[in-house]
Order: C-alpha cells, then sequence, then structure tokens
C-alpha cells in the first residue's frame, strides 16, 4: 500500500509539472539603439547625442513566473551593464499584475550595483510602475535605499503593425541622499511610435529627456532615439 501511495504521488507530481514544463518559454533579443537611455538620462557621453549602444538579453517563463537577463554597453562602470530579474506575472481582479526583484549590475564598477523591487499593474493599454530600491546605494550614490521610481506608460495600436507609446516617469530619493546634495528629485518623458518590420525585427523612434538639466547637466538633454530590435 505504501508503494502504491509512493507511486501515485509521482505521477501526480509528474501530471502537474509536465504540463509546467511544457509550457515554459524560452526567448533572446537583440537590439541596437542610437542612444541609450535610462529613465530620461544618457548613460554614455551626453556630448553626443548619438552614441550607438548594442543590447540584448533572454527570457525564460513559465506558469506565470519568469526570469531574465538583459545586458547593454554604457559609457562608464567598465562599459557594461548587465541587468538580472525575476517575479510573477498574471491576472488579478481583471488587472495584469506583475511583481518582481531587478539587480543592476556593473562587472567594471560593484558600486554602482542598484537591487530594486517592483511592482506594476496594468489595465487596458496603461500600466503605472513602482520601483522601490532596496541595495544600499542607488546606481553610486550612497544612502540610496529607500528611494524609488513611479512611472506611467500607455500604448496604443494602430493598423499595419504600428504602435504609439507614452512614458511619464518621477524619481524620488530617500531623504538622507538628497540632504547630501548629490542627487535632485527629477520626472522623465517619453514618447516614439514603433512599427513591426516582419521576422521578428521592429524598429522605434523615440523623443526621451528629462528635467532639472540645471542640476543634472547634459545627460538630462531631450534626444530623439533610434532603436532597431530583433526578437529570436
Amino acid at each position: 500500500m505504501k508503494n502504491t501511495l509512493i507511486t501515485f504521488a509521482a505521477v501526480a507530481v509528474a501530471a502537474v509539472a509536465l504540463p509546467t514544463a511544457a509550457q515554459a518559454e524560452l526567448s533572446a533579443n537583440l537590439a541596437l539603439t542610437s542612444k541609450y537611455k535610462f529613465r530620461g538620462q544618457d548613460q554614455s557621453d551626453p556630448g553626443d547625442s548619438v552614441l550607438p549602444a548594442v543590447q540584448g538579453g533572454f527570457d525564460w517563463e513559465g506558469a506565470g513566473f519568469y526570469a531574465g537577463n538583459w545586458n547593454s554597453s554604457i559609457g562608464f562602470g567598465g562599459g557594461t551593464e548587465m541587468d538580472f530579474y525575476g517575479g510573477w506575472r498574471g491576472d488579478a481582479a481583471g488587472l495584469a499584475v506583475d511583481v518582481g526583484a531587478l539587480q543592476y549590475h556593473y562587472p567594471g564598477d560593484t558600486d554602482l550595483n542598484t537591487t530594486e523591487l517592483y511592482a506594476s499593474v496594468g489595465w487596458g493599454p496603461l500600466t503605472a510602475k513602482y520601483s522601490h530600491t532596496v541595495s544600499s546605494r542607488w546606481f553610486g550614490v550612497a544612502d540610496g535605499r529607500g528611494s524609488g521610481y513611479f512611472e506611467v506608460n500607455g500604448s496604443m495600436d494602430l493598423a499595419g503593425g504600428i504602435a504609439l507609446a507614452a512614458h511619464v516617469g518621477t524619481t524620488r530619493f530617500a531623504s538622507k541622499a538628497r540632504k547630501a546634495g548629490d542627487v535632485a528629485d527629477y520626472t522623465d518623458i517619453k514618447l516614439g511610435a514603433s512599427i513591426e518590420l516582419g521576422h521578428g525585427f521592429a524598429a522605434e523612434a523615440a523623443w526621451v529627456g528629462a528635467d532639472k538639466k540645471r542640476f543634472w547637466g547634459d545627460v538630462n538633454d531631450g534626444r530623439v532615439v533610434l532603436t532597431l530590435s530583433k526578437s529570436l
């Protein structure tokens, strides 16, 4: 009887696990962008409005859970940014919910490493997301724990594989970091349009920039950013 129960349990576990494994998906992506902007700020020499960056990553997803890695060339921190993330996404009460954690890793300068927890809620074409810094530093800024980033994103699909997108985000720093005078709260904006080119290729043109340029300098300049991407 004991062996029968063990066998039944093993079969039950397999019956549950196999569909989950079968539903898991692996994907990859590559992109070339004319200027890498992160939350409205240049990630390379602000003296050049065009300074291409190579980007790409991998994603795994199954049963609502996901994990991935995304990378980009940058103009500091040894020249490379590596992001590692994982979480869960699904529907709840008619809303698209996504919760997870993300680490920004800089192999050339680990003092820049930053870890955030995030949560987003989507309804129709709109998504609201909040990211909260839990590491002691915010991209190298001391006392960055507790800093937050709130963003709202909207999209609209048009005919012919064309889509319009709008984004506004605001960065609010922890009080200790702000009082030190090394940072200042700011808001960033992105307005763009993309088109599906077929065979996994897509192109995007967007205007990206941020305010508080008097404090942050040219890194917050508005730029026209062109991106060609490929899904694999």
